[in-house]
């Protein structure tokens, strides 16, 4: 019989993490074990305040679900027996890794997929004052492609002081919803202006109509507005990328469905992830094959990583070996 366990880990950040809604300085997962005769499956979340997620109720949710693992629950089944969010993708995750393991398959082979390959990621400068962005993205410079966290006001100064500080970088943007009808129209002509690829969510969710309207000189990604394949069709009118995330999605097993048909819909993908260690992030490397952009650099925020961790050679990110995940 299958035993499930779950535990709350946490994990310091190299410094401080910030974004609009606030800052961190330290990774708070939950990880989801399955096990049974000697085979071991793991899954890590994180849980995120902005979708009512808190630490202690999404290992609660996990827990919830030991008898129906205990008794074999697929991953089919636990789409309809839990609601999209970070509790499920720890669960559905773990199921992944126990039945790689279990059968000694790879995940890509089980999924009847393309396995994934090195593939280079974004790596994120934090909102600050431009000044200190600016010494941040010249540290990063070497870096192909930066992911700059904007807030709000004095953001045509920030994204200026980034483009200083590296010149050379692919540069996508990330407003976390703090933009509104009276500033993205200048924000998006900084952005243009410095050459930015790709700008995601600037305007709050739910309050996101008017980007049907604007001329987007950028390509514009749905992060916050975009969860699983209900937010397809009303995301599909106003944006011109998706953000899958595991955490959002509710796991791996949702997570290909989304990618199939907003595919299939014309939409652009990134593949993104909240602030977690390498467990998170290995099941997203599933995602990568075909990805405008790639965006799992969590590991390479934190100070220290899980072991084994994913193999990162600047920003190119490795597919995990069997001993972290898959």
């Amino acid at each position: 019989m299958r035993r499930l366990t779950v535990e709350i880990e946490r994990f310091p950040i190299a410094g401080t993490f910030t974004i609009s809604r606030g800052s961190r300085t330290e990774a708070v997962v939950v990880t989801a074990t399955i096990s049974e005769d000697g085979t071991v499956g793991r899954g890590e979340c994180v849980p995120y305040a902005r979708y009512g997620e808190t630490v202690e109720g999404v290992r609660d949710l996990i827990a919830a679900q030991a008898e129906p693992i205990a008794w074999g629950c697929t991953r089919t089944e636990l789409l309809t027996r839990m609601k999209a969010g970070a509790a499920r993708n720890a669960l559905d995750c773990a199921l992944w890794d126990f039945e790689a393991k279990r059968t000694r398959t790879p995940v890509a082979e089980i999924a009847e997929i393309a396995a994934p390959k090195p593939v280079t990621t974004c790596y994120t400068i934090s909102l600050g004052d431009p000044e200190t962005m600016e010494g941040a993205a010249r540290a990063a410079a070497d870096r192909p492609i930066l992911k700059v966290k904007l807030g709000g006001a004095g953001d045509t100064a920030r994204i200026a002081a980034v483009r200083r500080g590296a010149p050379a970088a692919v540069l996508v943007v990330d407003a976390n919803e703090a933009w509104d009808a009276s500033t993205i129209r200048d924000n998006l002509a900084a952005c243009r202006d410095a050459g930015v690829k790709l700008i995601e969510q600037p305007l709050p969710a739910g309050k996101d109509d008017l980007l049907a309207d604007i001329d987007r000189v950028i390509p514009i990604c749905a992060d916050e507005s975009m969860h699983d394949r209900k937010s397809l069709a009303d995301v599909a009118r106003r944006y011109d990328a998706i953000n899958i995330k595991l955490d959002k999605t509710g796991g791996l097993t949702e997570a290909l469905l989304v990618a199939r048909d907003a595919r299939a819909m014309g939409l652009d993908i990134m593949v993104g992830c909240m602030l977690g260690t390498s467990l998170a992030m290995a099941p997203a490397m599933y995602l990568t094959p075909g990805a405008a952009f790639v965006d799992l650099d969590g590991p390479l925020l934190l100070a220290r990583d899980r072991e084994p961790g994913l193999l990162f050679e600047g920003s190119t990110v490795h597919p995990p070996q069997g001993a972290l995940w898959g």
